[in-house]
């Protein structure tokens, strides 16, 4: 696909997901059955929690015990979907890699992985559990434009989001758990701060952001994953969300890659990249600076 023919809008579908700690083999089913329909509805990419597989795993036991390789069964059956409907599935598990549990984002196209991501920024328990990430923060280029990911905690260092727009990001996609416990207090219903986080975050940036996350965690005996899935543009405006606090839930939303970027140039003088005081401050990642 050249250039010109690329197409300028993403069509992504959140599918919030009350999954079960410790079941994978019904996670997998729901989630196949949850992104069928997504593809069905006219996505071209479906994002999925994190740990949508195993479940929020924090007993380093258990999560060995569901834990399953990048190539495993679920890359397969993802793959086989994404090549029916000719898209791109973005979901995470708990990964293994030899002696080594990862909590993991891959991105899954007709042809295989197009993204693999290992959550750098590990929270609370999953300190115990899980080794820290180990492959950066990639972003791929592909037919909807050039994909990050980073996952729940990771929103909460603003160094991420800056980072992969900085190279070129035009959407991050953020599976989450979202729990209480980094603020003071969590509001019964709406918006977390989480969602503060994003829409500030996008809007400095210059990033569309999509951040699902699972929901209803304690009504199974895990955590009190909290919902309220979001996307927005590069503006930090509400494309879907909050989606249900209490509820499984799904959205579909079209991104327009095309403002993604123009955000960068708000008027002919503020140019929020280029008004970057780089003589005084820079951001490195990996050799480069900016």
């Amino acid at each position: 696909m050249t250039a010109a023919s690329a197409p300028t809008t993403v069509t992504v579908a959140l599918e919030q997901l009350d999954v079960v700690g410790a079941r994978p083999a019904a996670n997998r089913a729901l989630a196949l059955t949850r992104v069928r329909a997504a593809f069905e509805a006219g996505a071209d990419v479906v994002a999925l929690p994190e740990l949508a597989i195993s479940g929020y795993v924090v007993d380093p036991g258990l999560a060995a015990s569901v834990a399953e390789p990048v190539d495993g069964p679920t890359h397969d059956a993802m793959r086989a979907l994404a090549r029916q409907y000719d898209g791109l599935v973005v979901y995470g598990f708990c990964e293994r890699a030899g002696a080594d549990l990862f909590n993991t984002v891959v991105a899954v196209d007709g042809n295989g992985i197009a993204l693999h991501y290992r959550k750098l920024h590990l929270f609370d328990e999953e300190l115990g559990v899980y080794a820290p990430g180990d492959l950066g923060l990639p972003v791929v280029e592909t037919r909807w434009g050039n994909l990050g990911v980073c996952i729940c905690y990771d929103l909460r260092f603003v160094e991420v989001l800056r980072a992969l727009s900085l190279r070129g990001a035009d959407l991050v996609i953020a599976p989450a758990a979202w729990v209480g416990g980094f603020d003071r207090t969590v509001p019964h219903a709406g918006a977390t701060r989480h969602v503060d986080s994003v829409l500030a975050q996008a809007n400095l940036d210059q990033v569309a952001v999509v951040a699902v996350s699972q929901v209803a965690g304690a009504s199974h005996g895990g955590p009190a994953t909290l919902g309220g899935s979001v996307a927005c543009d590069a503006y930090g405006e509400l494309l879907a969300g909050p989606l249900s606090r209490t509820e499984a839930d799904s959205a579909l939303v079209t991104v327009d890659l095309a403002a993604v970027r123009g955000a960068q140039h708000r008027s002919a003088t503020i140019r929020p990249r280029e008004d970057r005081r780089t003589d005084v401050y820079s951001l490195a990642y990996g050799g480069d600076s900016w």
